[in-house]
């Protein structure tokens, strides 16, 4: 007698693209084109300092094999603040990495901050993620990334993980910051050189004439409790690194910053 067994099915895999251009209006800028498709989707909301731009993963979050896009273009002279919905997370990878991809192009005379939420990444998890910003010769941005290694509050404690992460600026076709980081089971428990034992961790960057100008008042924002930070200046960049125990202390501290670095209020799905 011949048994059948039914075919096994290959793990339905994440794919999404999200893209958002803005032009010159009122309010510092308005919708131009909106393109969404898969598990990634965007809106806009009114800002007090130009338009917010959120984008969303609606699969919940990232494993193995997902492929997640996303990109904003600001027209000339606008000013927008782009983020996500919430925090992202990285899950357990059962091969194969997940690829998140970000460009960003703002034109000239215009004014970006990318600022999104943190990034949770869960034991076994491979994420591969690539931010690039194309700035106009006299374009400017402010650049948030944050990731933190489990929820405290659930107890967990990741010890096998991947994560290549790459961010880059470029003005007018040239380099002005490249930022890559690979993070390895290995990196999770090395010393001072690496994470020292810190549970979360950012980098902010400030690229416009004129940063180092907000280095002194950045450096007397650096002492929220909890966490452990630096910030230096030079060559049109203002850099901050900074070091948490948990991720509710990395939010904080990045929130005073921001209020140092840009007007306004947070976005809004950052308040909620």
């Amino acid at each position: 007698m011949t048994i059948q067994t039914a075919p096994v099915r290959a793990a339905e895999r994440s794919q999404g693209t999200a893209h958002v251009a803005l032009r010159a209006g009122p309010g510092r800028g308005r919708l131009d084109r909106l393109h969404q498709s898969g598990s990634a989707k965007a809106f806009v909301h009114p800002g007090e300092t130009g338009p917010e731009v959120v984008f969303l993963n609606t699969s919940g979050g990232l494993t193995g094999g997902d492929r997640l896009t996303c990109g904003l273009d600001l027209g000339p002279g606008t000013r927008a603040t782009a983020t996500t919905q919430t925090a992202e997370r990285a899950y357990r990878s059962p091969g194969g990495a997940a690829a998140v991809t970000v460009r960003h192009r703002v034109g000239p005379g215009a004014h970006l901050d990318w600022l999104p939420q943190e990034t949770i990444l869960f034991e076994q998890s491979h994420l591969m993620r690539e931010t690039r910003i194309d700035l106009d010769a006299d374009a400017t941005c402010l650049m948030l990334e944050m990731l933190v290694l489990g929820r405290a509050a659930m107890g967990e404690h990741p010890a096998t993980l991947h994560l290549r992460d790459t961010r880059r600026v470029m003005r007018a076709g040239r380099p002005v910051l490249v930022e890559p980081l690979h993070l390895t089971p290995a990196a999770l428990t090395a010393g001072p050189a690496v994470l020292e034992g810190a549970r979360a961790f950012a980098t902010l960057a400030l690229v416009a004439p004129g940063a180092a100008d907000a280095l002194a008042p950045v450096r007397a924002a650096l002492d929220e409790p909890g966490t452990r930070g630096g910030a230096s200046a030079f060559d049109g960049k203002l850099m901050i690194r900074l070091l948490a125990e948990d991720g509710l202390p990395l939010r904080r501290q990045v929130a005073r910053l921001l209020a140092v670095l840009r007007p306004g209020p947070l976005p809004r799905v950052w308040q909620t």
